[in-house]
């Protein structure tokens, strides 16, 4: 996903139409009850310690995020969704030009709220064997310097859904063995420089007819830490399933690296509520690390109307608070 900058909006239309065109879509007694809830207290009682009668609960959602456009120059954004949805992200994400700088403000203001920080490094319009060479590297050791000494953990992502077409280094741009001689490299210009608490996300779009197997663009589990994947529900019949079951399917042929929804949305259509609930139960059910949501509303264009955000919506808001709460 492309930063929301005035130079960047006809990239990102063209990233969501793709989406668009080729995404479709035993009873117990009261009695019993009390007796358990009973027999529970008295083994914590006796024994100081949860009797062994496991009681069931929706697993948490490790990692709640958020991106909004106003990051990483302003955190206003965030807390004005923390707000809304009544809890604070502890995962915030930007997207990073190629040659700028770490952010270290942003993730020190993040840092401040509990939350850890996503880059998204990306290497517009720039040559992947050049980076693959070393052309780079000056730049690529003072981020990576910036980054180890900040400390705290950064979450880094290169290049992400590359297996889409909508991007210079991605599907039909640039070879695949660039691409992961890239990633490659800048993972060792990292390590080498001693920066120690990135954990790297390798991100990889929901499938469609004009996205390639995700296989193809893999580094090696020496050089990713966890899988991120992009999806979004554009319409009413779409599910979890079809949106994320697919794609972690083929990508479970080569990696058992944990998952993260690393950007995502359910669109302004009738059953948004619906979508909002399959989202989160999904990711609970499949023990994903968590999900990130896509705070963005775009106005312009032939694109209007690609709405993720909650405001304006209180069904949605409130079906989302809910979701969240498990």
């Amino acid at each position: 996903m492309a930063r929301l900058n005035p130079r960047s909006y006809a990239q990102w239309g063209r990233h969501r139409k793709a989406k668009w065109v080729n995404e479709h879509a035993s009873a117990v007694t009261c009695a019993a009850i009390v007796v358990c809830a009973a027999v529970v207290v008295a083994g914590v009682k006796l024994s100081g310690r949860p009797s062994h009668i496991s009681v069931h609960h929706a697993p948490p959602i490790r990692y709640f995020g958020v991106f909004e456009p106003d990051a990483p120059h302003s955190y206003a954004g965030i807390e004005r969704f923390a707000h809304n949805v009544g809890r604070q992200p502890n995962l915030v994400s930007y997207y990073s030009g190629w040659q700028e700088s770490f952010q270290k403000a942003f993730a020190e203001t993040a840092a401040s709220h509990g939350a850890v920080t996503l880059v998204q490094m990306d290497p517009t319009n720039i040559s992947l064997s050049r980076i693959a060479a070393g052309r780079y590297d000056a730049y690529l050791k003072s981020f990576a310097d910036d980054v180890g000494a900040f400390r705290r953990q950064v979450i880094i992502s290169f290049g992400h859904e590359m297996n889409g077409f909508w991007y210079s280094w991605g599907y039909h741009h640039s070879r695949p063995q660039d691409f992961i001689a890239a990633w490659r490299h800048v993972v060792t210009v990292f390590r080498r420089e001693g920066a120690d608490n990135v954990k790297w996300l390798w991100v990889v779009n929901s499938l469609s007819q004009q996205t390639g197997p995700p296989r193809y663009w893999w580094p090696g589990s020496r050089y990713v830490t966890w899988v991120g994947v992009s999806g979004y529900y554009w319409l009413p019949n779409e599910t979890f399933s079809y949106i994320f079951g697919r794609v972690i399917a083929d990508v479970r042929r080569f990696t058992r690296d944990p998952v993260l929804i690393a950007e995502t949305g359910v669109g302004p259509f009738r059953g948004q509520s619906h979508g909002i609930r399959d989202l989160f139960t999904g990711a609970r059910a499949q023990h994903y690390l968590g999900l990130l949501w896509f705070d963005v509303h775009s106005y312009g264009g032939i694109y209007k109307g690609e709405n993720w955000r909650l405001e304006g919506n209180p069904a949605a808001l409130s079906t989302f608070r809910q979701a969240l709460r498990g």
